[in-house]
């Protein structure tokens, strides 16, 4: 796997690119406060078959911040502008959390481009003004790394914080990491982001998937967003949180291969 970069609307992006250049293309978009390593495991087990494409969004892992504040429209571009790049057209988009909702605004923008969906515990639309108003104000004033313990709650299951002591650090530290620009600006996105109406008009295979322990993004609200969409199917993960990726990635691999078997995405 290498890692690349490129020039996307007047900033740079990091990406890396494996699989079979011939594959079909699969996409994955990060959520807040990670980089696309947090996929390596997934993309290790489907690059034989996909032609995969990670990335990290603006002000986040190895991109530029560019400009603040952000919007789902501006990360929605950033991977179309990336897509235009690398010359692919028609992909399959696998977001997680707010990479769900670039996906969703993707499919918006461009629906002749997105053959399928892959929405890992994400929604149309993802907490309310004032929760998201009072992260900002909080980081703003103490840092990300203020919110360290109580997003690893969120993120990471019970078990998987006791039993991956190690990990957990290791993730924590690639939130802290994060600049705050980059965080807060794509917070601001999440804040104003409301793809409801949107998500009525999706018109390819969707299967949404969520991790029963998900703080962040509770199955009850992923269903909801599973039921906006027609045709769309949905998923529990038992055990898992947010990051079903990082604790499942076995798993989550099966989820995808199936999906897309079964819709005749590959």
């Amino acid at each position: 796997m290498s890692l690349k970069v490129a020039p996307v609307n007047g900033t740079h992006i990091h990406y890396s690119q494996s699989g079979p250049k011939n594959g079909p293309v699969l996409v994955f978009a990060n959520s807040l406060g990670t980089d696309l390593r947090i996929w390596d495991d997934v993309v290790d087990a489907l690059s034989s078959k996909f032609n995969i494409v990670t990335y990290d969004k603006r002000g986040h892992g190895l991109s530029g911040i560019g400009d603040a504040p952000y919007d789902v429209a501006l990360h929605a571009n950033d991977l179309i502008g990336l897509l235009d790049y690398l010359g692919l057209d028609q992909v399959i988009i696998c977001g997680l959390s707010v990479g769900g909702l670039i996906a969703q605004k993707v499919t918006e923008m461009v629906p002749n481009r997105v053959r399928g969906l892959i929405l890992c515990d994400t929604a149309a639309k993802l907490g309310d003004y004032d929760s998201w108003n009072t992260r900002i104000e909080a980081i703003k004033a103490d840092g990300i790394a203020s919110m360290g313990d109580a997003i690893m709650e969120r993120w990471l299951s019970p078990t998987f914080r006791k039993e991956r002591v190690l990990e957990t650090a290791m993730y924590r530290d690639m939130l802290v990491r994060t600049t705050v620009e980059g965080y807060i600006g794509t917070c601001i996105a999440l804040r104003d982001g409301d793809l409801r109406d949107a998500a009525a008009k999706i018109a390819v295979p969707t299967l949404c998937i969520c991790g029963s322990e998900d703080l962040a993004t509770p199955p009850d609200v992923v269903r909801a967003t599973a039921d906006m969409i027609p045709n769309a199917e949905f998923e529990l993960i038992d055990g898992v949180g947010h990051l079903p990726c990082i604790e499942t990635p076995e798993l989550l691999t099966r989820l995808i291969d199936r999906f897309t078997k079964e819709k005749n995405l590959v």
